[in-house]
């Protein structure tokens, strides 16, 4: 199991696994991004820093299906509708981890 360090910089609480000293001197010596930057980016509105999580996580993956976006927002689409006519029943998320941990609990346990 790694170990996690946690620092505050510039008013930013920071969070990653221990790495050996080389890696880690390495690791500060590649970020090109400032702490103020991050806080800046964090100080935007919701919906912009979620527009900024999309564009980000889309630029790491170079594979990414063009049609990908389309095909969840019809997924979206169809489940918003199933809601609004009582086609399903929601749960409370609680409720739902729960089932699903004891699920897998289950599975775990030695027959």
């Amino acid at each position: 199991m790694r170990r996690m360090t946690r620092f505050v910089t510039s008013n930013l609480l920071i969070t990653f696994h221990r790495l050996s000293a080389p890696r880690r001197l390495r690791y500060y010596m590649t970020m090109s991004i400032t702490t103020e930057k991050v806080a800046e980016m964090l100080a935007l509105p919701e919906e912009d820093r979620a527009f900024l999580a999309r564009e980000l996580i889309a630029s790491l993956d170079p594979h990414c299906d063009p049609d990908a976006e389309t095909q969840w927002y019809e997924v979206l689409d169809r489940r918003s509708r199933e809601i609004e006519q009582d086609q399903v029943v929601c749960q409370p998320v609680d409720e739902t981890l729960r089932e699903i941990r004891g699920k897998l609990n289950a599975r775990r346990q030695p027959s």
